[in-house]
């Protein structure tokens, strides 16, 4: 049976059509951005090989070259020829221009740098070239000569690599060693010390400097004194220890130099590695980009405080969020006259929601910090003047100012879901004698719960990704601490932290190294979009447990 077109297209069917392919595009190109990033970000982490060849310059000079290739790509020859490079006679249209990454930086002046393919020859693979990561200065690509200690050397030629790999792994150890002891404990003496002033000069602008009190202060300021004086010496000691090592290497321009081992994070020869020994050591670059700090101007190392300080700055938002959200839901439907001024309200809380982000931070940058943390400070702090305590950008600050920012999407999730509570389940409530309190209470919150977690689901999606405000309101490039530690109060609400999207700003915007910081842009957007994922996924969990607790009570 034939249908016309008409008939078709009056059922409907064009538009199915039409909705499900456009459904179908969205999904491929959110898959293919996050495929993408996937690719881009995580491929970084794999041990490459390191190419040696011969360069020909553009005065002919033939020189070594030594690094990994970076990126390939194809670029017409007049083009190359216009901005003054010199091409071979006879080439292409095309030609084949290379990226790669010689390291480095403190004999080479650079990091990475573009060559002609056309220009390199007998390209080859040694087994002897390594990669060494350092602290400071990026990568060096080069040969081992050999191993010193205390300035002799102890180890050269063929055995110098397995010496060399041990001696490694023992001034890691002994650096562990000092980061616990000048980040947590002379950190914890310094912390402490710095209340004992605070709590002095509040005594002193009492007025109630008692010698027994001051005795005290006394007393347990020499006690931390001692403590750190000890501390101090065992850090000498450990410093004498890990500067006993170090190595020459040759690079590229046949510069000879000496590299201390504690400089060194560690050594590989991608070129000899075997398939299992790579998926080990990425997996061990994916974990160290997971759990470290990051170093090198955030272009090498970890994410960990910017992982950390999005999650817990997320927690706390979703704390103050969720209960003045749903208490406003609960005034405008169960309580306010439906009246004029309620549509009002309800109209403004709607275009609440398309405020520009940066809005919320101008407004949390005058009103919280300028003014209420100035009056904190001035109230409970004054001890602490003329340096702030809650009268500069922090934690807690950045928390209210998102609150406020999704406060709009709770309110209308909760609303909705409040809305949807049949009049019926109020009544038969209240006609067994419980008072309207006890039902909001008992009855209809529990079951509009699944609608206030859609709120709170929404409410983490947005601010978790936001950066705009939080330039203004606590988030910083560099983080020397966690807002939450082992010292009290534990919960340090004042303290400026980190955060995965002004990371990626940070990194991709501001870094002296573009070539260096690009790859970790994507791995950082991906850990971002799965930090979001995790913790909307939390949420719709807690969602769905709620609506199949109280599915019961809406048949």
């Amino acid at each position: 049976m034939r249908v016309s077109v008409k008939e078709w297209t009056a059922k409907g069917d064009p538009w199915v059509w039409l909705n499900a392919g456009a459904v179908a595009i969205s999904l491929v190109m959110v898959l293919g951005l996050l495929l993408l990033i996937a690719v881009r970000g995580l491929s970084h982490f794999w041990p490459h090989s390191i190419m040696e060849a011969e360069y020909i310059g553009d005065d002919g000079k033939v020189s070594l070259l030594i690094g990994e290739i970076v990126e390939s790509e194809d670029v017409p020859t007049e083009q190359l020829r216009h901005s003054g490079v010199k091409v071979p006679e006879g080439e292409g249209e095309f030609l084949e221009r290379l990226l790669i990454k010689t390291g480095n930086r403190d004999v080479l002046g650079f990091d990475f740098r573009w060559v002609l393919a056309a220009k390199l020859r007998d390209r080859r693979y040694p087994e002897e070239i390594m990669a060494i990561e350092r602290r400071e200065w990026g990568n060096f690509y080069g040969y081992l000569e050999d191993v010193k200690e205390s300035g002799n050397v102890v180890a050269s030629g063929p055995e110098a690599w397995e010496e060399f790999q041990s001696r490694i792994d023992r001034a890691l150890a002994l650096h562990e060693e000092i980061y616990d002891i000048e980040k947590h404990q002379i950190g914890s003496v310094n912390y402490t010390l710095e209340r004992l002033r605070l709590k002095e000069r509040r005594l002193e602008l009492e007025g109630d400097k008692s010698p027994q009190v001051m005795a005290d202060i006394s007393a347990e300021r020499a006690e931390q004194d001692v403590i750190y004086q000890a501390l101090q010496e065992k850090l000498a000691d450990l410093y004498s220890q890990v500067n006993r090592d170090a190595i020459t290497a040759r690079a590229m321009n046949g510069n000879v130099i000496e590299i201390p081992l504690s400089k060194i994070v560690r050594a590989f020869q991608p070129n000899g590695m075997g398939l299992f020994e790579k998926i080990g050591f990425y997996f061990s670059k994916v974990w160290e980009f997971i759990s470290d700090d990051p170093r090198e101007a955030n272009t090498e190392g970890g994410i960990f405080p910017a992982i950390f300080g999005t999650v817990l700055m997320v927690i706390i938002m979703s704390v103050m969020v969720t209960p003045l959200g749903v208490v406003a839901a609960v005034y405008l439907r169960e309580y306010a006259h439906q009246g004029a001024l309620t549509r009002i309200i309800r109209i403004a809380v709607n275009n609440l929601a398309g405020v520009p982000s940066i809005v919320y931070g101008v407004f949390g940058l005058g009103f919280f910090i300028y003014f209420l943390g100035s009056n904190i400070d001035d109230a409970f702090y004054p001890e602490a003047l003329p340096s702030p305590t809650f009268g500069t950008p922090g934690l807690m600050w950045a928390s209210i100012t998102l609150a406020i920012l999704t406060l709009p999407v709770v309110i209308v999730a909760t609303e909705e879901g409040l809305a949807r509570i049949p009049r019926s389940m109020r009544e038969g409530s209240l006609a067994l004698g419980a008072t309207k309190a006890e039902t909001l209470w008992r009855v209809v919150i529990p079951m509009a719960s699944p609608a206030m977690m859609t709120g709170v689901i929404l409410a983490i999606a947005r601010a978790a990704g936001e950066v705009a405000p939080l330039m203004l309101v606590g988030v910083v490039k560099l983080a020397p601490s966690l807002p939450l530690d082992g010292n009290y109060p534990y919960l340090h609400l004042d303290q400026k932290f980190m955060h995965l999207g002004f990371h990626i700003y940070d990194v991709g915007f501001q870094s002296p190294n573009v070539e260096a910081a690009r790859p970790l842009v994507y791995a950082t957007a991906l850990l971002l979009v799965a930090v979001i994922a995790l913790l909307n996924l939390s949420a719709v969990a807690i969602r769905n447990r709620l609506r199949e607790k109280y599915k019961a009570l809406e048949m």
